[in-house]
């Protein structure tokens, strides 16, 4: 219901928006004929996508960008060419994909760009089907994964300010876009390639905690060769705080009022409107309904953003998959961790099948653009496996003495200070803290339990610690191990804790048990920690 009654705020914004933009733009521009305007027609590049009154151009001609948000590393990669025709025969003509950085560099110095994770191909790709790209490098991302795609070696630093200048920040981020930007630099539009935006980080003015970051980062993407447009994605409050001298402000749907569209005017003169982020519901977590919207409701929407000619980036076309730990967490009133799904009522369904939505726009994009002919791919075709029946196992206990030794401390510390995953810490999955006890009491998180803690007396469980619950009551002369169940790291890059003992009294250890799951993306790390008297963490090899 809340998100519901956002929307139809929302759609009040809109519709006030129009005596607006007819005070400050004037009489809105007839419908544009887009169809020479694709990567295959433009062979002769000389003027990229530019800012030209309330329009924006490409190659000199008025353009209105109309995009779709897919994510490469949350499908498999023989998806790829498939979805993305899907995109372009829906009317899209532009690809919007982030790049995740703790995917790339997953262990320090340790670069991954092939796979599932070849943003070089994916962009060629796009290009080859007919679409245009906005790239997000980051370096923080969001999108709503682990940490907002940071990586959490990162956290490694006991002075590390995430999103900021400092210096321990800042060098590593300079390591990884010497590695990234490298890469996507032959791929931008003077050079014959699809991009033709970048954006700069990503919702900085939510955040803002260093006024220097964000010329910083500009300054770290100029320097290392981009030179198509750049841009700041923020929500209408918090525009102004996000936007950069000489950078077009494009804004999220969230918080906007009528006064949003002032405040783009006062920042940027009559420069176009780019919905940066249009999204028709957010993602489900675990023990919550499933987000939904009417979608007569978001069809209402893209009406009156086109009667105002807007341009837009949907969010998203296809969501995909949460593969392994990837997903992140929200932290609102209470903790939400994400489901493995990132469906996020999307115009493709997670396996990337067609929804009505997909029907309803593709038919309303052909009545109000002249678009070019693109193929329709068929339904994907799926394969049915046998059921899979579980003849053996072994429980955690029986799994300890076959472990790599444990790490011992005098009190818990986080899984990405652990001593495993050659150097990096623990990135993902869980960690057993063991210790024994001389007398019982109440053991108490102290608010340092940022995940979920299961709570085992001599190998038998008897509660759990977490955002709800901070103490249990232990009894006396016993073996205590807690398992740490590392849930979700939040989107907006906030530390996650281990528990402080109450009772304990013996030194701790711990200990990593990795898992090792086939699944895509192949490279994914997963990593089960398990430890006791403390112990702590092995990982997986990938």
């Amino acid at each position: 219901m809340w998100a519901f009654l956002v929307r139809l705020e929302y759609i009040l914004c809109l519709s006030s928006a129009f005596s607006v933009m007819a005070q400050l733009y004037g009489d809105l521009p007839p419908r544009i004929n887009q169809t020479h305007l694709t990567p295959s027609q433009l062979k002769t590049r000389q003027v990229g996508l530019k800012v030209k009154g309330s329009n924006f151009t490409l190659e000199g001609f008025p353009f209105q960008i109309i995009a779709g948000t897919m994510h490469y590393f949350r499908m498999p990669r023989s998806y790829w060419r498939v979805n993305l025709l899907k995109l372009k025969a829906c009317g899209f003509n532009t690809l919007t994909t982030h790049v995740p950085w703790n995917l790339h560099e997953p262990r320090v110095d340790q670069f991954v760009f092939t796979g599932n994770l070849d943003l070089m191909a994916f962009t060629t790709i796009a290009s080859h089907v007919g679409l245009w790209v906005i790239l997000c490098p980051g370096s923080y991302i969001g999108s709503d994964l682990d940490l907002g795609g940071l990586p959490s070696w990162l956290l490694k630093d006991p002075k590390m300010k995430l999103r900021t200048t400092y210096k321990g920040f800042t060098n590593a981020v300079n390591h990884y876009f010497d590695k990234l930007i490298s890469r996507i630099v032959p791929l931008q539009y003077n050079q014959g390639g699809p991009i033709i935006a970048v954006q700069v980080e990503n919702e900085y003015g939510s955040y803002y905690l260093d006024k220097k970051y964000m010329p910083y980062v500009k300054k770290a993407l100029v320097t290392r060769g981009i030179q198509v447009l750049l841009m700041t994605a923020d929500s209408g409050r918090e525009l102004r705080r996000g936007h950069l001298k000489d950078v077009l402000a494009t804004v999220h749907m969230k918080d906007i009022t009528q006064e949003t569209y002032q405040e783009l005017s006062s920042i940027q003169s009559h420069s176009p409107i780019m919905m940066m982020v249009y999204t028709a519901r957010s993602f489900d977590t675990w023990g919550a309904l499933r987000n939904s919207l009417d979608p007569h409701v978001l069809m209402k929407d893209v009406h009156e953003m086109f009667k105002l000619r807007f341009s837009l980036n949907f969010y998203m076309f296809h969501g995909g998959t949460n593969f392994g730990f990837m997903g992140g967490a929200a932290s609102l009133n209470t903790y939400l961790p994400m489901v493995t799904s990132y469906d996020y009522g999307a115009l493709l369904t997670e396996d990337g099948e067609y929804t009505p939505e997909y029907v309803t726009f593709q038919e309303y994009f052909s009545s109000v653009l002249e678009l070019p002919m693109s193929i329709q791919p068929d339904h994907t075709q799926k394969t049915v496996f046998k059921s899979v029946t579980l003849q053996h196992f072994m429980s955690l206990w029986e799994i300890l003495p076959y472990l790599d030794p444990p790490v011992k401390s005098a009190k818990p510390v986080s899984m990405e200070v652990l001593s495993v995953n050659q150097g990096n810490g623990q990135s993902y999955g869980y960690t057993l803290y063991e210790t024994y006890i001389s007398k019982g009491g109440i053991l108490s998180s102290r608010g340092h339990v940022q995940d979920r803690a299961q709570v085992f007396l001599n190998e038998q469980h008897v509660g759990v610690l977490d955002h709800t619950t901070d103490h249990l009551t232990i009894m006396r002369n016993v073996y205590t191990p807690v398992l740490m169940d590392r849930q979700s790291r939040t989107c907006w890059a906030l530390h996650s804790g281990v528990p402080v003992a109450g009772p304990m009294v013996a030194p701790l250890s711990s200990l990593p048990l990795g898992l090792l799951l086939a699944e895509e993306p192949s490279r994914d790390e997963r990593e089960l920690c398990v430890s006791p008297r403390y112990r702590a963490t092995r990982t997986t090899t990938p």
